[in-house]
């Protein structure tokens, strides 16, 4: 009998042990490394941290309450009516209101360099947001949790102030370093303090990780196999960037079949397969497979042939094609689509980054989740906004057959988001569009 209490106890002491192990503890600083800007949208680490957006996602897709706790739709869905959460405060004291938040909303519609706004005004009337569209925005709730619509206000000294769970404290050392916020509305995070550490190549971002220098980096869709044979832990996400070619409708490519022959001569297969070591998923849509249900009705084949009829006579005359944000990965793609141009028959050179090219190579980030919402986004990145009707799959597919029918879209190859971790971290998991929630994560040994 005493022998079995003897174990009991170790075994009740075991498990204690264990929890205190897993158990989330406040405390401690955790060290972030990426290639790109933090404040960059719509992924940026330090936006997504500091500021706050009216909506926010679900797992499953829905609009769910952020700054705004209730809204309703009225004129079907050409006005809505959003609450203001009350008792939300800046990191600097300012009260949040209705006004600010109109404020930060109609700023961020009048920048040259966003997106096109899916409403045409906003307005503060008492502590709440109305909103006006010249067509039905039913799923305006879902648009408002991207991170290009989160609320900003310039502090004192004129910086970046939000309501988020973390404050810019400072810019050292090549590191952007953020402090909790004690007084957050949702709560205060249990880390002290994320060190964001930007403009990091791939390989240094590995080796700060197997040394202990960093806790969190990005990993690559080409390197995700690399990652898995050295064991390390990461965390994988849906399909959520697509690499697409843009093409300008003038010059050598005003013609609509000259344009429309360029998908059928891209060969997705290998960017897929070679380039990105079949992460992802090919394709000829503007939305992933599993996101719209009708991908398939897009044929993503190579055919030179049919290419050759639809385009009739090869033009005369040079094409550049650009890569916009280029990698060293996307500088390759971007040349074996060149390769694949000039067995079409076109004369293709590359480019500089950023110059008036005829062709260019970009990759953009889908936040949203609901189909509707997400053939909105895409839409308006790429110029396109506002031509999307309806909501039921057949209505959607029709929008994006009309999208891209004029062949100034060409899909290519949908793409995960991948975080290695280190051994440390507690707690980490990804936004539904691949983005690590770092504000519920912990590390561990912290009291």
């Amino acid at each position: 009998m005493l022998r079995r209490f003897a174990i009991s106890c170790v075994m009740l002491l075991t498990a204690l042990a264990a929890g205190a192990r897993t158990r989330p503890h406040y405390g401690g600083a955790l060290r972030v490394e990426i290639s790109g800007d933090p404040w960059h949208t719509p992924d940026g680490l330090a936006r997504r941290l500091v500021l706050d957006t009216l909506t926010t996602i679900s797992d499953s897709g829905a609009a769910q309450a952020g700054l705004a706790t209730h809204w309703q739709s009225q004129d079907g869905a050409h006005r809505w009516e959003f609450a203001m959460r009350p008792g939300v405060h800046f990191h600097d004291g300012t009260l949040l209101t209705a006004e600010i938040a109109a404020a930060s909303l109609q700023q961020t519609c009048s920048m040259p360099a966003n997106v096109a706004c899916p409403w045409s005004a906003v307005h503060a009337v008492g502590s709440s947001l109305i909103f006006t569209a010249e067509s039905p925005r039913p799923d305006l709730p879902e648009l408002l949790a991207q991170t290009e619509f989160a609320i900003a206000r310039q502090d004192a000294a004129g910086a970046l102030d939000g309501t988020g769970p973390f404050r810019v404290s400072g810019f050292a050392n090549g590191a952007l370093t953020l402090t909790a916020d004690d007084d957050c509305w949702e709560g205060r995070p249990f880390l002290d303090e994320i060190q964001i550490f930007p403009h990091r190549s791939a390989r240094d971002q590995a080796l700060d990780l197997s040394v202990g220098r960093a806790d969190v980096i990005e990993v690559p869709p080409e390197l995700l196999h690399q990652a898995e044979q050295q064991h390390l832990t990461v965390l994988v996400s849906r399909p959520v960037d697509l690499l697409a070619l843009t093409v300008v409708p003038d010059g050598l490519l005003a013609n609509a079949q000259t344009r429309q022959s360029i998908p059928l001569a891209v060969d997705r297969a290998a960017l897929f397969n070679v380039i990105f070591q079949k992460q992802g998923e090919i394709t000829a849509s503007l939305l992933p497979a599993a996101l719209s249900g009708y991908s398939f009705l897009f044929p993503p084949d190579r055919d030179l042939d049919r290419a050759r009829t639809v385009r009739g006579p090869a033009p005369n005359g040079t094409l550049s094609l650009a890569v916009m944000d280029a990698t060293p990965t996307l500088q390759l793609a971007a040349e074996r689509l060149a390769l694949n141009l000039r067995e079409e028959g076109f004369n293709v050179q590359m480019a500089g980054p950023h110059p008036a090219a005829a062709l260019t190579l970009r990759r953009v980030h889908l936040e949203a989740t609901a189909p509707r919402a997400a053939l909105d986004e895409m839409s308006a990145l790429f110029g396109q906004n506002g031509r999307v009707t309806g909501t039921d799959p057949v209505a959607l597919w029709q929008s994006e057959k009309a999208i891209l029918e004029n062949g100034t879209i060409v899909p290519l190859v949908w793409l995960p988001r991948a975080w290695a971790v280190g051994d440390r971290v507690r707690d980490l998991r990804l936004s539904p569009d691949g983005v690590p929630l770092l504000a519920d994560s912990s590390v561990e040994g912290q009291q």
